[in-house]
C-alpha cells in the first residue's frame, strides 16, 4: 500500500513505545553482562605483576665498606671449610669439553660469539675461612680499635678499605640470587659449567693485620690449596681470577700464580711491585680504587657548583717514591701559584672533610702518580665532580675498554707539568664550555665508580665482569694451545717492553 506508515498512531499508544525502549535498553544490558562475564572467564583481572620483581621493596644500597661487611657478617652461613672436589682433572676436562660442544651448537643470535654465551658462569671455590671470613671478621674487630700506620704512615685500615675489591665483588657472587641485581654474571656450584674459577682469599687484609711470618705461612698455604685444585692444573691457572689490588699484597708467591688473571690497581713497571712477565693488559685488570670520599649527586653538585672557586686542588702525601717523586716538584712548581691549592694530607675524620670540601670548592684537581702509577685521588676527584688534571705518565686506567676518560679528565705529561707556570697557565686556557661539559660528564661517570651492596647495574662490580667477559675466548685459545704444545717447543714473549714511569725533567 503506498504511502502507508509501519507504525501507525492510530493503532500504537505512547505507553507501546516506551515499553519497546525499555525492553531494548535491558536487552543491551544483558549482552554486556553476559560478554564481560564471557571475557573475565578468559582473562584474569589485572592484579600487580611481581613475577619479574622478585624483591619489589628493595633496601638502598649500602657504599660503605664498614656497613656492608657488618651486615654480612651478621648474615653470614656457617663456614663449611670443605674441599671442593672433582674426581680427576681428565674427568674435569671431559665434563667441560660436553658442555662447551652443548653451547657451541647451541648457540643463539643472542650470543657474543658462538657457544660463548653473553651471561658468563663463575665457579666460586669455597675456601677454608682462614682465608675468607676469618679475615673479614678480623679487619672488623680491629677496625675501630687501633690506629696503625704502614712504614710511610699511611693509615693501614683506610688501605685496606680503599683495596677491598675481592670483598665487593665476592659478598655479591654468593649472595642468593633473588637478592642480586647484576644478570650478566651468575654462580654455578658445579666446576664443569664455569667459564671462570674466583678465588676467595683476601690477600691485602692478611697482609696489613698479620704478623710477616705468619702471612708468609698463610700465603703459602693458600698457594697450595689452589694449585692442588684440578680445575687450576687442568688450565694452568689461565681461567682463575685472583684479587691482589695493593701491590704489596701476596708479593711472596704471586710469581707461582702469574698465569691467572689478577685484579690490579695499575700496572706498575719499574720492577718494584710487578715482575716482568708478570702483569700485562691482555691478561690482567684494573679495578678502581674505592673513593675515600663521598660521592656527590646532582643535587650536591648542582649546590655546589656557584662555590667552585679554586683553579687547582691536592691535599694528600707530598712525598712520594718511585714515579711519585713528581708529586715534590710539582709542589716546588706551583707553590704560592694563584688559584692553586696544594696541602699535606691528614688522617681521620678531619681530614677527610677537609679533602672534601677542597674537592667539592674546585673546579680542577690534581691525580698526579703516587708510589705506583696510580692514586686514589682520582677516584675520589671523579665522584667528587672535581676534574681530574692526570700527571702519570704510565697510567693505566679502569674498563678503558669501555669509559673514554678523555671526556672527565685532562692528561698532562710530567715534562710540561713541571715546567714553572705551564700547569696553571693551561688550565686558565681550558673554556667554559668545555669545563661545563666535564662536569657533566663526571656526574653521569660517577656511578661507574662506586662500590656497592647489592652491586649495582653500571657499577664497578658491573663493568669487572663485561671487562673479563671479553677476554674468554683469548684464554680458552691459550688453555688449548698449552694442553697440546710440547714443553719447551717455543717461548713465547707475553711482556711490554716500556719505560719506567719517572719524571723525565731534570
Amino acid at each position: 500500500m503506498v504511502g502507508k506508515s509501519f507504525f501507525s498512531g492510530s493503532h500504537r499508544s505512547p505507553s507501546f513505545f516506551r515499553s519497546v525502549i525499555l525492553l531494548a535498553s535491558l536487552s543491551l544490558i544483558a549482552v554486556i553482562i553476559i560478554s564481560f562475564s564471557s571475557s573475565s572467564s578468559r582473562c584474569p583481572p589485572l592484579l600487580p605483576n611481581t613475577d619479574h620483581n622478585p624483591n619489589p621493596n628493595p633496601s638502598p644500597p649500602i657504599y660503605s665498606f664498614v656497613e656492608s661487611l657488618d651486615k654480612f657478617l651478621a648474615s653470614r652461613r656457617q663456614a663449611t671449610d670443605r674441599t671442593d672436589s672433582v674426581a680427576s682433572v681428565e674427568d674435569l676436562d671431559n665434563s667441560i669439553w660436553s658442555r662447551e660442544m652443548e653451547r657451541l651448537q647451541g648457540s643463539r643470535s643472542s650470543d657474543l660469539w658462538p657457544g660463548i654465551s653473553s651471561v658468563i658462569r663463575v665457579y666460586v671455590y669455597e675456601m677454608p675461612s682462614k682465608f675468607t671470613y676469618d679475615l673479614l671478621s678480623l679487619f672488623r674487630n680491629t677496625y675501630r680499635e687501633t690506629a696503625n700506620l704502614t712504614s710511610n704512615g699511611s693509615p693501614v685500615h683506610r688501605l685496606i678499605k680503599q683495596h677491598s675489591i675481592d670483598y665487593w665483588l665476592w659478598a655479591d657472587l654468593i649472595a642468593p640470587e633473588s637478592q642480586r641485581l647484576l644478570k650478566n654474571v651468575i654462580r654455578v656450584h658445579r666446576q664443569e659449567e664455569a667459564d671462570f674459577f674466583y678465588i676467595p682469599f683476601f690477600t691485602t687484609i692478611s697482609y696489613f693485620l698479620l704478623e710477616k711470618q705468619q702471612c708468609k705461612a698463610l700465603y703459602r698455604e693458600a698457594l697450595k690449596w689452589v694449585t692442588d685444585q684440578p680445575a687450576w692444573q687442568r688450565s694452568g691457572g689461565r681461567d682463575h681470577i685472583l684479587p691482589v689490588h695493593h701491590p704489596w699484597s701476596f708479593k711472596s708467591v704471586r710469581r707461582f700464580m702469574k698465569k691467572a688473571i689478577w685484579l690490579l690497581p695499575d700496572m706498575d713497571s719499574t720492577g718494584n711491585w710487578y715482575k716482568p712477565g708478570e702483569v700485562w693488559l691482555e691478561k690482567d685488570l684494573i679495578l678502581p680504587y674505592v673513593a675515600n670520599l663521598d660521592a656527590c649527586d646532582a643535587k650536591c653538585v648542582s649546590e655546589n657548583q656557584p662555590r667552585r672557586k679554586t683553579l687547582l686542588f691536592f691535599r694528600g702525601r707530598l712525598k712520594r717514591n718511585a714515579g711519585g717523586k713528581i708529586r715534590s716538584k710539582l709542589v716546588q712548581v706551583l707553590h704560592d701559584a694563584e688559584g692553586v691549592v696544594i696541602e699535606e694530607g691528614s688522617i681521620g675524620i678531619a681530614g677527610k672533610e677537609v679533602a672534601q670540601h677542597g674537592m667539592l670548592s674546585s673546579i680542577f684537581c690534581l691525580s698526579p702518580a703516587g708510589d705506583t702509577p696510580s692514586s686514589a685521588r682520582l677516584f675520589d676527584a671523579i665522584v667528587s665532580g672535581c676534574i681530574p688534571v692526570i700527571v702519570s705518565d704510565e697510567l693505566e686506567l679502569p674498563f678503558e675498554g669501555i669509559l673514554d676518560y678523555r671526556k672527565i679528565a685532562l692528561f698532562v705529561s710530567s715534562t710540561d707539568a713541571v715546567q714553572p707556570g705551564w700547569l696553571v697557565n693551561f688550565l686558565r686556557s681550558i673554556g667554559s664550555k668545555q669545563i661545563k661539559s666535564m662536569q657533566d660528564n663526571l656526574l653521569k661517570y660517577s656511578r661507574h665508580f662506586l662500590y656497592s651492596s647489592p652491586a649495582l647495574p653500571l657499577g664497578p662490580e658491573d663493568l669487572t665482569w663485561r671487562m673479563i667477559a671479553g677476554k674468554l675466548l683469548n684464554i680458552k685459545l691459550h688453555i688449548r694451545r698449552s694442553q697440546h704444545l710440547v714443553e719447551g717447543s717455543r717461548n713465547i714473549c707475553t711482556c711490554e717492553c716500556r719505560h719506567s714511569n719517572t719524571t723525565r725533567a731534570s
